[in-house]
């Protein structure tokens, strides 16, 4: 049924949708194979007070064919080519109907069925960020265990200074606070798009150490690591200053390399107990 599903969101009438708390935005492209997960995810979550924002490529496999009978209500999507990912995300930005937007990516997950009810009591205080921990799993759901960075108990601007603290994921600001995308960046603008949120902020609230999103690692920037860190590198310098970012890497090395000789070692013990 490939290419049946090709839409524009001027076949929808947007006075229909009920202004939810929270968008769940989805940026896929061919992920017939890993967008099951994601969808079985949010159909789990006990609180409705969400709509699903499915912005697609023009996918060529099944994609949106399991998206169309995911059951899931209520969905908004749309199938067109883009300019890859942040600009499919920069078109979420501006179609989300929520009061706050979270991105969940084909292949990434909820943590837990009761996610989004945390989010929900977490913003009856209206902080600008609601932010929460990561689990690291692989293409198979095996749990790779945490990210070497986790998210603080308390979220400031400076905290990004040490790096990407909150997983994009488990990032939920509130839609009146964000801009677009910094396109110039292919692999890191999701930091930078963090830290503008933060700029703007004027209240956090953490969701507590449960995991809160299930990160699938094979994603974008995992496969081009070196040219992420230089973008990154570069943003940092830009909003921390040159001399203060090369004295904090200095710092980052031994973590760097302790981070992935944990990760080497837990992907070998789950690749044996697969044999």
């Amino acid at each position: 049924m490939t290419g049946d599903y090709i839409a524009s969101f001027d076949d929808f009438d947007m006075a229909e949708c009920k202004n939810p708390l929270i968008t769940i935005a989805t940026v896929t492209y061919n992920a017939e194979a890993v967008i099951g997960r994601t969808i079985e995810s949010i159909r789990r979550q006990t609180s409705r007070d969400f709509e699903w924002l499915v912005i697609d490529g023009a996918s060529s496999d099944g994609t949106m064919a399991a998206v169309c009978s995911s059951g899931i209500e209520p969905l908004r999507w749309v199938s067109e080519r883009d300019g890859g990912l942040y600009d499919a995300m920069n078109k979420a930005i501006d179609k989300a109907q929520g009061k706050y937007i979270v991105f969940l990516n084909a292949g990434d997950a909820f943590a837990a069925p009761d996610v989004l009810e945390r989010i929900v009591k977490a913003a009856q205080d209206s902080p600008d960020v609601i932010y929460g921990q990561t689990r690291l799993v692989d293409a198979e759901q095996h749990e790779l265990g945490s990210r070497h960075l986790t998210a603080p108990r308390h979220l400031t601007m400076q905290s990004f200074a040490r790096g990407m603290v909150v997983c994009h994921q488990a990032f939920v600001p509130r839609l009146a606070i964000v801009g677009h995308y910094d396109l110039q960046y292919r692999l890191s603008a999701d930091y930078e798009w963090c830290l503008r949120c933060l700029k703007a902020s004027q209240g956090n609230a953490y969701l507590g150490d449960a995991p809160m999103v299930n990160y699938l690692v094979d994603g974008l920037s995992a496969k081009h690591r070196a040219s992420s860190l230089g973008e990154r590198w570069h943003i940092m310098c830009r909003y921390y200053g040159f001399v203060p970012t090369l004295l904090r890497h200095i710092g980052f090395v031994p973590r760097f390399l302790a981070h992935s000789v944990r990760m080497a070692l837990t992907k070998a013990l789950v690749k044996r107990e697969k044999n």
